[in-house]
């Protein structure tokens, strides 16, 4: 008897819609669950499982890693490793894994950035930290000004055409060099799937470069990372700093990030989202997947009851 049995109303209970990634054949929920915090080694492992068994039970069938996160580097994807042989393995196949490489993973100079020895070596590694044959999507987690950008793309092509992953993305990468990627791609037939940026509702700079807009003319997905600003799109600092929130932690988000300015516009939102019978949270997610080529928001989770919280955005429409 398997350790977890899905439930079977995962994609007929409505709790979940899906969009189409650009022009491909994949389909994404419109959440997808990010592992970038609480999936460490540090973290619990029970834990971490509650929250991805309510993530499929709802279908969300998009994790989506990186290979140094964690803390410490690697260790989400041996979290996800685990779940997969102890709870997901019957259902490899109704999931999409992301991974991704590009940012520092291992000393000296072959360990960072967007070189083909790099990304060879990394895709080889994060296979194996979570025991599986391939992923369902690899990223180029940032641009490399150093790298000759046809190096860091024919490594992509050849680890698709390798069978190690079956779509490309790119994520953070400067409108002028996606354009190159888009092209590079297309004309050796592993077109790009989907491209990664930070969109939320303090923070339009894909809309503002013309990234949201490329990507919606070339028929390219967009998936907004941090859209909730790293928590502060919810109500979680209206009062001031919360002891044990990520802002007291001060590895991604510093105390000194919520400035007065910005708490006045956070709760003008809230006023907002609360006149429309909406949390902000709601109301910040649901307006990301409203925007112009959006596929899905990646969201994070701390523990179920905040992922189904989030999950009411799907199907959601802002009057």
């Amino acid at each position: 008897m398997p350790n977890y049995l899905p439930s079977p109303s995962r994609y007929d209970g409505g709790s979940m819609h899906y969009r189409r990634c650009g022009r491909s054949g994949v389909l994404l929920p419109e959440v997808s669950l990010g592992f970038w915090h609480n999936f460490g080694g540090t973290d619990p492992f029970e834990k971490c499982r509650a929250i991805a068994r309510c993530a499929f039970d709802h279908g969300i069938t998009h994790f989506d890693l990186a290979n140094n996160y964690g803390p410490p580097y690697g260790s989400a994807e041996l979290t996800l490793g685990r779940l997969i042989r102890e709870d997901f393995k019957p259902w490899r196949d109704e999931l999409f894994i992301s991974t991704k490489a590009g940012y520092d993973m291992w000393p000296g100079p072959y360990g960072n950035w967007g070189s083909r020895k790099y990304l060879m070596a990394s895709i080889d590694q994060s296979l194996r930290r979570m025991g599986i044959d391939y992923v369902d999507l690899f990223y180029s987690h940032r641009y490399d000004p150093e790298t000759p950008l046809e190096e860091t793309l024919q490594a992509m092509v050849d680890i698709v055409r390798a069978g190690k992953a079956l779509y490309i993305g790119i994520s953070r990468w400067p409108l002028e060099a996606l354009k190159v990627a888009a092209d590079y791609l297309r004309r050796r037939d592993t077109p790009l799937l989907i491209y990664q940026g930070r969109l939320n509702m303090l923070d339009h700079a894909p809309q503002e470069e013309g990234i949201t807009d490329f990507c919606a003319a070339q028929g390219v997905g967009f998936i907004s990372f941090s859209p909730l600003a790293q928590g502060l799109l919810t109500n979680r600092y209206l009062g001031g700093i919360p002891a044990g929130s990520r802002m007291t932690q001060g590895r991604f988000l510093k105390p000194s990030a919520l400035t007065p300015e910005l708490l006045d516009r956070i709760t003008r939102l809230n006023g907002e989202a609360e006149t429309k019978g909406l949390t902000l949270a709601e109301m910040a997610l649901a307006w990301v997947l409203a925007q112009k080529g959006v596929t899905s928001v990646l969201v994070g989770a701390s523990s179920p009851e905040q992922l189904l919280d989030n999950i009411k955005c799907s199907g959601l429409k802002l009057a």
